[in-house]
């Protein structure tokens, strides 16, 4: 950074090479300068080699060169001058320096998909502006790299042997500019491909959620659906069988699905879901035993025609009280009008 003076005072003039300092906003002239050219005060630890006077102060030039600037750097600064036993502190002529982070950010580098069980070699790059010398450290971190041995994370390339739980994970490689305290990083996130690790087959909105090796009874005539799923990636391709003989899906954006909507006794065997991967494929089976369906009940039929026959007796003792009343009656008037005679 340029920086002129101009002595406050005029007329006055002295041989002496006058001392140049350097002051953090905050800190007074007795405390620890960032920079000065006088031997005998000491500067901060912080900016020791880093901050310097640039040219010779007799020169009326007050120049602060900076080199590996910190992002800790950041702040305002201003200049102080002592000559014999003047001295005079610029305050109104004040530096703010800002530093920011640089705009390079390391770049990951190895082939994709990444694929389960299968060792990979990933390397960290990062290109730094021309004339830039920083001996760079690096570092791994992710929840792939968790279960590694530490003192393997340091270097620039990292050989992965990725687990199908990474898949989805962020993996960051970190580079740090030894000198400057600016560490860059960057993010990826892992894409593993892996087989089928578990498929299972569930009665929809049932509790039973695998139905691998058992038998299932179900009435003839009800209603079936069945689900299966296969945790892989990318997503296995999902069919039916039916005592080894493929089933239609009953929807096709949803494979996984078999739905039978009238069970039949012929429906009962085995009944098999196939997840096929390329890396692999799986599948489960389960035996559907289809049991008929009871005979209506009769019972209300029977109580209808058991007291069919009551009615009858019924309506045959009416009928013989109204014969015996009708005989009694025609004898009465018989005897009481005709008697006399």
């Amino acid at each position: 950074m340029p920086c002129n003076f101009s002595y406050p005072w005029s007329s006055w003039y002295s041989s002496m090479e006058p001392f140049i300092y350097w002051f953090r906003e905050g800190d007074g002239p007795h405390s620890d300068p960032v920079a000065t050219n006088n031997p005998k005060r000491r500067v901060k630890m912080e900016t020791r080699g880093r901050f310097r006077l640039l040219r010779d102060p007799s020169d009326n030039d007050c120049s602060l060169s900076i080199r590996d600037a910190r992002m800790s750097d950041t702040g305002v600064y201003y200049f102080r001058v002592e000559r014999d036993d003047v001295k005079y502190s610029y305050r109104d002529k004040k530096l703010n320096l800002q530093v920011t982070a640089p705009p390079w950010k390391p770049y990951i580098l190895f082939p994709e998909p990444l694929e389960a069980g299968r060792p990979t070699k990933l390397t960290c790059t990062l290109s730094l502006a021309s004339g830039e010398g920083h001996p760079l450290l690096f570092s791994w971190v992710g929840e792939a790299v968790d279960i590694m041995n530490p003192d393997t994370l340091h270097s620039s390339e990292l050989t992965l042997t990725p687990r199908p739980q990474d898949h989805g994970t962020n993996l960051t490689c970190r580079v740090t500019l030894q000198g400057s305290q600016v560490t860059l990083e960057t993010t990826v996130r892992l894409n593993v491909s892996y087989a089928p690790r578990l498929v299972t087959m569930r009665i929809s909105q049932e509790s039973l959620t695998d139905l691998n090796g058992t038998s299932l009874p179900i009435l003839e005539g009800q209603f079936l659906r069945l689900v299966c799923v296969a945790d892989s990636n990318p997503p296995a391709m999902l069919s039916w069988l039916w005592e080894g003989k493929a089933l239609s899906p009953s929807h096709r954006s949803a494979p996984g699905v078999l739905e039978i909507p009238r069970v039949g006794v012929g429906d009962g065997g085995e009944v098999t879901c196939q997840a096929q991967h390329p890396l692999g494929s799986q599948q489960v089976s389960f035996s559907l035993s289809v049991q008929k369906s009871p005979p209506p009940c009769s019972c209300e039929t029977e109580e209808q025609q058991g007291s069919w026959p009551l009615v009858l007796t019924l309506i045959r003792g009416a009928l013989m009280g109204a014969g015996f009343l009708l005989t009694y009656g025609l004898t009465w008037t018989y005897y009481t009008r005709c008697g006399g005679h």
